[in-house]
């Protein structure tokens, strides 16, 4: 694999942009560069996606239908987690470039725009501004995510792809609940049906690798919510969310 596709496996972009041509121009450019897309047409549902889903990059319009482009950059900016983010706009004036670059944008692009530029910039971007941390802790419990091994209190334990990414993801939000929704659509990058118990399988694995004979018991349910992974020891039992 080509080395700015293992960059891309698992980066994931926030593409705000309500003229759905270039929005589907855009999105299938990006998921064949290797990205995952989730694509959002109003200022409303761009929120929405950034609260439920962690992203390492948002592309974004400044000509929304129900909010301007400078206002939702500040939303964003003023959450905890804020990635980068690359203003892709008709608006090119000068004073237009540099308010945007003031209230936080890290980069910006003018429309029209050349592919093979706006994909340079997301790397260049994606280099400089979402470098995660190449290992992970909570308690006893260490994940490198570079050599994708995973130890608890020096004992080693060997993961399934898709439990270990289920794991990365829990230990990268340490204290946050996240939804079925949430796993199913970051780790297996499809929308959750509502009906799978896929989820509480995985969680069911996970906990015998990990939990199982320890006193401390770090994969939690979140009762009508979902799981959370907490080291601090006050969580509650393994019951399945209803």
């Amino acid at each position: 694999m080509p080395e700015d596709r293992k960059e891309a496996a698992h980066a994931r972009i926030l593409l705000v942009e309500d003229e759905e041509r270039i929005a589907d121009f855009v999105s299938r450019g990006l998921t064949e560069s290797g990205y995952k897309v989730d694509w959002a047409g109003t200022a409303a549902l761009a929120l929405e996606l950034a609260h439920d889903t962690e992203h390492d990059l948002v592309i974004l319009d400044l000509l929304l239908p129900d909010m301007d482009g400078l206002a939702l950059l500040e939303k964003l900016r003023n959450r905890q987690s804020s990635p980068p983010v690359l203003i892709l706009s008709a608006r090119s004036a000068l004073d237009d470039r540099i308010r945007g670059l003031d209230l936080g944008a890290d980069d910006y692009l003018i429309k029209p725009f050349a592919f093979a530029e706006l994909l340079a910039r997301c790397r260049a971007l994606l280099r400089r501004g979402s470098a995660l941390p190449e290992r992970l802790r909570a308690g006893d419990l260490t994940l490198d995510c570079i050599r994708r091994r995973v130890s608890r209190a020096g004992r080693v334990i060997e993961l399934a792809p898709k439990e270990f990414s289920i794991l990365e993801y829990l230990m990268r939000n340490q204290g946050r609940p996240l939804t079925r929704t949430m796993i199913v659509e970051h780790v297996w990058d499809t929308e959750y049906d509502g009906l799978t118990n896929i989820v509480d399988v995985y969680i069911r694995h996970l906990r015998a690798k990990i939990d199982d004979g320890a006193e401390v018991k770090l994969i939690q349910t979140v009762r009508g919510t979902g799981y959370m992974l907490d080291a601090s020891g006050q969580g509650g039992g393994e019951e399945p969310v209803p």
